[in-house]
């Protein structure tokens, strides 16, 4: 495994992330759950990504108990608030300074620690002066419940202004966490710019779209059953936009560049996100030891320029570049 920086910061964290969204506590049984963060653990993974809306609570609760025993120094563990939880009353979402402060006692009950290393605003909450947000989550870095702060899907004036008064309030705000992948490049134009500029990484999420670039789901043909493109609760929605057939013939034609480098098509995309040096680590999610394992298997592996080249040639313009895209709910979804 290799580790990066976060952000301007002194904090090294594994290049592949363990993240449990849409599994722990909810598509996967606690026991495979478990065998899934095992496996992360023997890969060298030391890094794990969840949030306490993930299956309302559980997931941070899975996750605890499947690091129960691990040296708690060895590990980066980060979490999130925004979301609904719990009852899911009119307080029970956003950034006030109520919900963050409520939030991250929550959350480090169900984890089983005293502290996370990143606690992350999972969206931007336009609801919220952005100075209440910003005053609670120094609380939450003062009183050593949390050591660092991020954000997730944030634009880059968000950034700036989450950063600026970051500053003023003596702490850093040192990571984004966006949805990034060959076919997904919104943050390309105005937000990884932007990061650059302040000192901040990424960390970004579905970096093989979802399970697309793969490689499984074939033009023409029905998605195999059981698998993300026909769970309505799981990510179909989500996915769709991806399920073109001129997407997916394009995704068959990178099978080759995978080939040329002795790599499996998902280790090309988790390697491609890798490559963008704005970016510290990569989140892969699973729901079988093995996927875990293999996903591990693209670090450190070093994409030379003329693969990006090919890449780009086969994707042309497939990819969704539009910066507008990077978008947080003008409402609250109570």
């Amino acid at each position: 495994m290799d580790f990066r920086y976060l952000g301007r910061s002194g904090l090294k964290i594994s290049e592949i992330i363990y993240g449990n969204w849409l599994t722990h506590g909810s598509q996967v049984e606690n026991d495979a759950a478990i065998a899934c963060v095992r496996a992360a653990l023997d890969a060298g993974i030391t890094s794990f990504d969840t949030a306490d809306t993930y299956a309302n609570g559980a997931a941070e609760t899975v996750l605890g108990e499947a690091l129960k025993g691990e040296r708690r120094e060895s590990l980066e563990i980060f979490t999130k608030v925004y979301w609904p939880v719990g009852p899911k009353g009119k307080n029970d979402v956003g950034l006030s300074r109520k919900h963050v402060l409520e939030g991250i006692d929550a959350s480090l009950r169900r984890l089983g620690t005293d502290y996370v290393d990143l606690y992350q605003a999972h969206r931007y909450d336009h609801e919220t002066p952005l100075e209440e947000t910003m005053q609670a989550f120094a609380d939450v870095v003062r009183s050593g419940k949390a050591l660092y702060v991020g954000v997730s899907e944030w634009d880059a004036e968000q950034l700036r202004a989450g950063h600026a008064l970051a500053q003023d309030l003596g702490f850093q705000l040192i990571s984004n966490q966006p949805q990034y992948s060959m076919l997904w490049r919104v943050i390309e134009g105005e937000v990884v710019p932007a990061s650059r500029e302040l000192g901040v990484s990424q960390i970004v999420w579905s970096p093989i779209a979802q399970g697309v670039l793969t490689g499984k789901y074939q033009p023409g043909q029905a998605p195999p059953e059981g698998s993300r493109a026909t769970d309505e609760k799981g990510g179909a929605q989500m996915i769709s936009r991806f399920m073109r057939d001129e997407v997916l013939e394009a995704v068959q034609r990178l099978r080759p560049i995978a080939d040329d480098l002795g790599v499996e098509l998902a280790q090309l995309a988790v390697a491609w996100v890798l490559a963008n040096d704005n970016v510290a680590g990569a989140i892969v999610g699973a729901s079988r030891p093995e996927q875990v394992t293999a996903n591990a298997a693209a670090a450190g592996l070093k994409l030379e320029a003329d693969v990006l080249k090919a890449v780009d040639e086969v994707l042309g313009d497939l990819p969704e570049t539009d910066p507008a895209k990077t978008v947080s709910p003008e409402t609250r979804p109570a």
